[in-house]
C-alpha cells in the first residue's frame, strides 16, 4: 500500500536559517532545487530538492505569525518536521488504518494533484507521517524527469554510454555503461525476443 518514502521535510525557523539550509544542501551536498510554493492559509513556504537520481527532501519555513509550524519551531527551532510516504490509493490507506485502529487526522483531497492524511508523532514513534496519493513527477522540475510517455533513453558522449530510465517513484535513474555492457544488454534483449 505504501509505494515509497517520497521525501523528508526539514523545518527552519527563519528566512536566515532557510538561506543557510538551502546553501548547505545545494552547495555542499549537491541538491538540485525543484518545485516550490507558498500556502497562505497555513502560512508557510515549501521547496522540494532532489539529491542524486531518486532521493528528495523538502525545506519548509513559516511565512508569518500563526503558521502551522509555530509549535514545532518553538520547541526545536530547526529540525526534521515530517516524513512523506506515497500511496497508490489514499481511500484504501484510510480503511487500512481504520481496520488497524491507527488514528489519523488532516485528511485533505485536492483532486487529482494531491490527497493526504497525517499520523501524529505520538502514534508513529515520534515521527509526524504524511501519507499522500499523488504523481511524484508533478513535483519535479523538467530536467529531473523523463519526457511524458518515455520510459528509457540511451545517450553517448565522449565514448561514455548512458541508459536512463523513468523511475516509477518519479524522476529518472541513470546507468553509466561501457561498450561490453551495452553489447550484453542487446544480447539479452535479443534472447528475450527470440524466446517470446
Amino acid at each position: 500500500m505504501i509505494l515509497r518514502i517520497d521525501h523528508i521535510s526539514l523545518a527552519v525557523a527563519s528566512q536566515k536559517d532557510y538561506k543557510k539550509a538551502v546553501e548547505f544542501f545545494t552547495k555542499i551536498l549537491g541538491a538540485i532545487p525543484q518545485t516550490a510554493a507558498e500556502d497562505p492559509k497555513l502560512k508557510y513556504f515549501w521547496k522540494i530538492f532532489a539529491l542524486g537520481d531518486l532521493s528528495r527532501f523538502e525545506i519548509v519555513k513559516p511565512t508569518g505569525d500563526g503558521s502551522f509550524l509555530d509549535n514545532f519551531i518553538k520547541k526545536r527551532k530547526n529540525g526534521i518536521h515530517h516524513m512523506t510516504l506515497q500511496t497508490s490509493d489514499i481511500k484504501k490507506m484510510k480503511e487500512f488504518l481504520d481496520d488497524n485502529k491507527i488514528p489519523y487526522f488532516g485528511y485533505n483531497d485536492y483532486g487529482d494533484s494531491w490527497k493526504e492524511l497525517f499520523i501524529h508523532p505520538k502514534d508513529a514513534f515520534g515521527v509526524l507521517i504524511q501519507i499522500g496519493e499523488f504523481e511524484a513527477d508533478d513535483w519535479l522540475s523538467e530536467p529531473n524527469k523523463m519526457p511524458k510517455g518515455m520510459k528509457w533513453s540511451f545517450s553517448e558522449k565522449d565514448g561514455k554510454y548512458n541508459l536512463t530510465f523513468a523511475h516509477p517513484g518519479g524522476g529518472k535513474m541513470k546507468l553509466n555503461l561501457n561498450w561490453d555492457e551495452i553489447t550484453k544488454i542487446i544480447s539479452d534483449l535479443e534472447k528475450l525476443v527470440k524466446n517470446t
